[in-house]
């Protein structure tokens, strides 16, 4: 199995920048896509942006031209850098990847989360 932890969430000023990352760790795995999602209490968790194992990426309209993904395939880690940040961005960011894991000499496939971090923008 493999765990994700997300850090570099807080508060920041309208139009500000802020750079989140996130960790995978576990034991005999290989990471396939890795995304950031958000969620607003009272709303549907949504795609913030995708990075896959060739580096291509997508993202969601409401962030085209703001956010950047970005993955250290040898640390195993994905980087969301967010500038000219709005008051509308304010939500909890998750960390999400598919992943295969070796156990007991049996490839298996999965999906891990993070726990999620705080983004607070002020206006």
């Amino acid at each position: 199995q493999v765990q994700l932890v997300e850090s570099g969430g807080g508060l920041v000023q309208s139009g500000g920048s802020l750079t989140l990352s996130c960790a995978a760790s576990g034991s005999s795995f290989s990471l396939n896509d890795m995304a950031w999602h958000r969620q607003v209490p009272g709303r549907e968790r949504e795609l913030v942006a995708r990075i896959s194992n060739s580096g291509s990426t997508n993202y969601a309209d409401s962030v085209k031209g703001r956010f950047t993904v970005s993955r250290d395939y040898a640390k195993n880690t994905v980087t969301l850098h967010m500038s000219s940040l709005k008051f509308e961005d304010t939500a909890v960011y998750y960390c999400e990847s598919d992943y295969r894991s070796l156990r007991n000499g049996i490839w298996t496939v999965g999906r891990s989360w993070g726990q999620g971090t705080q983004v607070t923008v002020s206006s």
